[in-house]
């Protein structure tokens, strides 16, 4: 079974302070983010003015098209969380440094392990990796007959290379001006010339 999305601040930002909202959920469906999520681009726009647009287009988008996941720690959250940090659930929500792609995790292994398949969009080198470990671990326990689902994880780049195929944007210039946009937001992001997503391969 296949659930919602669950996506990070980062390309949460990255799209939504482009006004590019269509294209996300084009490329995605409906999605859902974490409370912690939720509130870390809701704090960053309001510092940041070049993130402002994203407060406003959040508040147009939840709850039908952005689905907000309670970080409440359930025994299910509390037992993920537990395990990856080996720190007390409590303790580890009190402290904010990378608590919105921990979460991201936690709420993709938690339906994972009740038997869903779950894409995460995460652009954090660390976030992706620790998303990357725990799909191999899922994966494992799927080999060994584990009926358990799966995490798949997806950036920025995956999106806009889907919104490519579905043509969601309209060519490679329109694509060129884009990623120069969303560049300007995040400089983790890597020069466009260095991705596939001018490739005619993509655009085929």
């Amino acid at each position: 079974m296949n659930q919602r999305p669950i996506i990070d601040a980062g390309p949460s930002l990255n799209f939504l302070s482009v006004h590019q909202e269509r294209l996300l959920i084009g490329a995605l469906g409906p999605l859902s983010v974490p409370e912690t999520v939720q509130g870390e681009v809701l704090r960053k726009a309001n510092q940041d003015a070049r993130f402002r647009a994203a407060a406003a287009t959040w508040r147009k988008l939840t709850p039908k098209w952005v689905q907000v996941l309670s970080d409440d720690p359930t025994s299910e959250l509390t037992a993920v969380v537990e395990r990856i940090t080996r720190l007390p659930v409590l303790e580890r929500l009190q402290q904010p440094k990378d608590l919105g792609e921990l979460m991201v995790v936690a709420h993709a292994v938690v339906a994972a392990e009740s038997g869903h398949t779950v894409r995460v969009l995460i652009d954090d080198g660390q976030g992706a990796r620790l998303a990357a470990a725990e799909a191999a671990r899922l994966e494992r326990l799927r080999s060994g007959g584990k009926p358990v689902g799966a995490v798949e994880l997806v950036s920025t780049l995956t999106v806009l290379e889907v919104a490519a195929q579905k043509r969601l944007v309209a060519d490679r210039g329109a694509m060129r001006d884009l990623y120069g946009r969303m560049r300007n937001l995040d400089d983790g992001l890597p020069p466009i010339d260095n991705t596939r997503l001018l490739s005619r391969k993509v655009w085929s």
